[in-house]
């Protein structure tokens, strides 16, 4: 196996833009939420941002083990240009079920962020693959919350419509800046597509650290997710009466998680991960409870801050642990954890919603404080305890 090379400093910042502007155009409908509300006068819209994320589960597992067996600077310019096309189908929907489907096809093409990811692991040497991952992970993350203030503010003052036709340029762009700067990438396996799927179960049954570390991160990503599927109808009540553009704003807030990302990989390439874990959970646990108990703009700008925070630092170690495992499947280890934690996400995002509608924020709160209990007693579960899913 021949070793990775040394990945330039130019590249990290190239694959950490493209990672962010992939990921981006997953988050534009949350804080717009209301407004596509407003503008279909139809139930279905709640289903947006679950379908959205239900989109990147799928696309993270049918696609993203194509990593280990073709070319994936091709893979992630194909799926770039088909979240292009899911953005502009958006942008045009006109009714609750045409912009189901084209989210649904915007969540797909996202997944050209989990292509960049494994490759920026490949790349790297051993004693600093944390701080690459670390660095790209930033990127992504700045995409997240960036996207979520964008489209709060191009939402509220030219139509959500406007915001889904600048991620077409957008995305674009990235297109064109993976084509200059990614190198060709050799796949590491010489198996057929139907039986690396089929490696996918094996390996999650081989895999005990790779199982915890996914159902830790699911639960922390569900706990965040119940946030920002959310907050932007908290902020319509009467007690705050804020809009989509004030419910984007909080992603600025958030961006203290980016800051978290290449700390928490410097940390575990030097430390280890697992304190940065345990330290995340606590983070969010943290959180919520300053969301359940001070109900203020205040309580909600720290509580954003602090849930970025912890829930980012345990994603970034997460990943450090599994990308360890095994190198020549790190596309479908990747598979396999993300796909894990955006079905958590989807899964956080129809039960918060759920949640709202029976019993308000108090009812967002309880179910998010319970999934950070869960991800508590998972990490706290010795490895070889851990159950095969």
């Amino acid at each position: 196996m021949q070793q990775p090379s040394q990945i330039t400093p130019r590249l990290t910042f190239a694959m950490a833009l493209a990672s962010g502007i992939s990921v981006a155009g997953i988050y534009y409908n949350q804080p717009m939420l209301g407004l596509l509300g407003a503008s279909f006068h139809s139930p279905l819209i709640k289903l947006v941002p679950t379908v959205t994320q239900l989109g990147y589960a799928a696309g993270l597992f049918l696609l993203v083990p194509l990593g280990d067996l073709q070319d994936r600077r091709k893979l992630i310019l194909g799926q770039f240009l088909l979240l292009a096309v899911a953005l502009a189908a958006a942008a045009l929907a006109p009714s609750a079920g045409w912009l189901i489907a084209a989210s649904l096809l915007v969540g797909i093409g996202a997944t050209g962020a989990q292509h960049i990811i494994p490759l920026a692991a490949h790349l790297s040497s051993p004693h600093t693959r944390g701080k690459t991952v670390g660095s790209v992970m930033a990127g992504l993350l700045g995409g997240i919350l960036l996207s979520q203030t964008l489209a709060g503010l191009v939402g509220a003052h030219g139509g959500w419509r406007l915001m889904f036709w600048l991620g077409v340029p957008v995305t674009l762009l990235g297109t064109l800046l993976m084509a200059l700067m990614l190198p060709k990438d050799h796949a590491a396996s010489r198996q057929r597509y139907k039986s690396v799927i089929a490696s996918l179960g094996h390996i999650w049954r081989e895999e005990p650290a790779l199982r915890k570390a996914t159902l830790v991160q699911a639960s922390l990503f569900a706990a965040f997710s119940s946030l920002w599927a959310t907050l932007a109808l908290h902020l319509q009540e009467p007690r705050f009466g804020l809009g989509a553009d004030a419910a984007g704003l909080f992603g600025l807030v958030g961006i203290v998680g980016v800051a978290a990302a290449p700390l928490a990989g410097r940390m575990a390439d030097t430390r280890g991960p697992k304190t940065l874990v345990v330290l995340g959970i606590a983070f969010a646990a943290v959180a919520w409870a300053v969301l359940a108990f001070w109900n203020s703009i205040a309580g909600l700008v720290l509580a954003v801050a602090l849930l970025n925070f912890g829930v980012q630092g345990a994603l970034i170690s997460n990943q450090h642990i599994i990308y360890a495992l095994r190198p020549e499947a790190r596309a479908r280890l990747n598979t396999l954890f993300m796909s894990g934690m955006f079905l958590g996400g989807a899964l956080g995002s129809a039960a918060a919603g759920a949640a709202y509608s029976a019993a308000g924020w108090g009812g967002v709160a309880a179910f998010a404080l319970a999934l950070t209990a869960l991800a508590a007693v998972v990490e706290a579960t010795p490895r070889r305890r851990v159950a095969s899913v």
